[in-house]
């Protein structure tokens, strides 16, 4: 059975029950399969294809063989030019250069030379829904995973459930073949205190707070998502039954500090350091203070300065993971480029959006240009200390961040904070694998990981916005054409 976030033991917890977390599900597990080599591979598993996915499907194929490719193997390596990839049962079967690796008798082979294969993208901060109304967010399950495997997704956590059992159907679906879509490590619904939020529960004790997680983690849900009215004691309360059943927790916080919630052993808090409101002068304790005043604290931070260099410690120091979702903070910024994809949306959608955007160039005072800059250097200052940086796109706020198109433009802005091509690769496929504890099965491309890959026309390793021209999208050896995903789509996106 293959390691997954269900089955990984909770991270942080070592054999003396310690604060301080270590990532050894994947290292153990990685230990394994070097000592076992080739006498146990990991099982064949070639995702299955029903009718209703059958016309996305490009190559389907019991094994296939990619020649004349540039290979990017998402370690960080530099990119190798002229590497055959042999595909067979859902795995990767054999890599090497071309020369010395022929396609196998029968194989389906694809000359991709001028083309990059990269891993499959490993996203943990999505979601299934979008801003439809007021306060109100409308649920695209159907058109949003067909998005996101068309923009390269092959795994993906939903970063915060607002219907219940969509998300943790949806992953089902996948997994039999039923939907078009990434592999989904699918949240239950949020885990809050008192809030106003129409489409959530208030948590109001930590008993409440306890029968949650272990209601929805009996009914499926692999990932565990705190809100921002939370209290620490309903927090440690989520943890711990969480980590109890081998799931992990993130959060986007406010009335809980990052540093307070990495001592309650948090796994991965969201949207870089934007919601820290560990620097808010006369913060009350289970209070949030409201996230204009924690923001107005980080525009005005030093990332050398003695304050967030011990948060970033202690967040190091206990292996808390941080999410960068700059997407949906570049979005509603009119001073930046007009967010890609926004054609799949309903007219009614996009019009909407457009108004987000023209309120925001018509506010003066607005603190997100000298925000923004500043949050890209502190994400980069923690990974630069070590901490393991992950990505997501975050498709709410105001709108505009689109499935798939969103996730190319994550990687984008890493590169513009300072992280080099490869870096953001690496920052978008491998750490997120390591984080759920997979890192063995896929995040980067090596002989018998999941053949969980995309091929790029161009070379994204030197320049990242070669990223956006996909030609191929192989989900457990599948490999699905991206054109027709986002064409059954396109225009319909806000209906389902």
């Amino acid at each position: 059975m293959p390691l997954d976030a269900t089955h990984a033991a909770p991270a942080g917890r070592d054999r003396r029950g310690a604060g301080r977390r270590r990532w050894w599900p994947s290292r153990l597990l990685l230990l394994g399969l070097a000592c076992l080599g080739a006498v146990a591979p990991l099982a064949a598993q070639r995702g299955p294809v029903g009718e209703a996915i059958r016309g996305f499907v490009a190559v389907d194929a019991p094994v296939v063989a990619l020649t004349n490719a540039r290979l990017i193997d998402g370690t960080g390596a530099p990119a190798r030019e002229g590497q055959t990839l042999v595909l067979r049962d859902g795995l990767i079967a054999a890599m090497g250069p071309t020369p010395g690796t022929p396609p196998p008798s029968g194989a389906q082979v694809i000359d991709l030379a001028g083309k990059s294969v990269v891993p499959g993208l490993v996203m943990l901060h999505e979601h299934l829904y979008y801003p439809t109304g007021p306060g109100v967010y409308g649920q695209l399950g159907q058109s949003f995973v067909r998005l996101y495997l068309a923009g390269g997704v092959t795994t993906m956590r939903t970063g915060g459930n607002l219907n219940g059992y969509m998300d943790l159907t949806l992953k089902g679906r996948v997994e039999t073949g039923e939907v078009a879509g990434p592999t989904i490590d699918a949240t239950m619904p949020y885990v809050n205190g008192v809030n106003q939020f129409v489409q959530m529960t208030n948590l109001t004790t930590e008993e409440r707070a306890r029968r949650h997680v272990a209601y929805w983690a009996d009914e499926g849900a692999t990932s565990v998502k705190a809100y921002m009215q939370i209290s620490r004691a309903a927090l440690g309360t989520a943890i711990r039954e969480a980590h109890a059943r081998g799931l992990k927790v993130t959060g986007h916080l406010c009335s809980v500090t990052y540093a307070e919630a990495a001592a309650l052993g948090i796994d991965n808090l969201e949207h870089g350091f934007f919601a820290a409101t560990d620097f808010v002068p006369g913060k009350k304790p289970d209070e949030c203070p409201g996230q204009g005043r924690g923001q107005q604290t980080i525009a005005d931070l030093d990332p050398k300065g003695t304050a967030f260099q011990t948060l970033v410690r202690t967040l190091v120091e206990r292996r808390v993971a941080i999410t960068s979702t700059l997407t949906v903070f570049e979005a509603g910024m009119p001073s930046r480029p007009v967010p890609p994809g926004l054609q799949v949306l309903l007219p009614d959608l996009r019009a909407q959006f457009e108004q987000n955007r023209a309120r925001a160039a018509a506010n003066p005072t607005s603190i997100m240009p000298r925000l923004f800059p500043k949050a890209m250097a502190l994400e980069r200052e923690f990974a630069l200390a070590g901490g393991l940086l992950v990505a997501g796109t975050d498709p709410t706020g105001g709108g505009g961040v689109i499935p798939g198109f969103s996730n190319h433009r994550q990687l984008e802005l890493l590169v513009e904070a300072g992280f080099t091509p490869l870096e953001a690769l690496t920052i978008g496929t491998r750490n997120g694998a390591r984080y759920l504890g997979q890192e063995a099965r896929i995040g980067t491309l090596a002989p018998g990981k999941q053949a969980d890959l995309v091929i790029v026309d161009g070379d994204p390793s030197t320049r990242i916005d070669d990223l956006r021209k996909v030609v191929t999208v192989f989900h457990r050896g599948v490999g699905f054409d991206p054109q027709r995903l986002i064409q059954s789509v396109s225009g319909k996106v806000g209906l389902w």
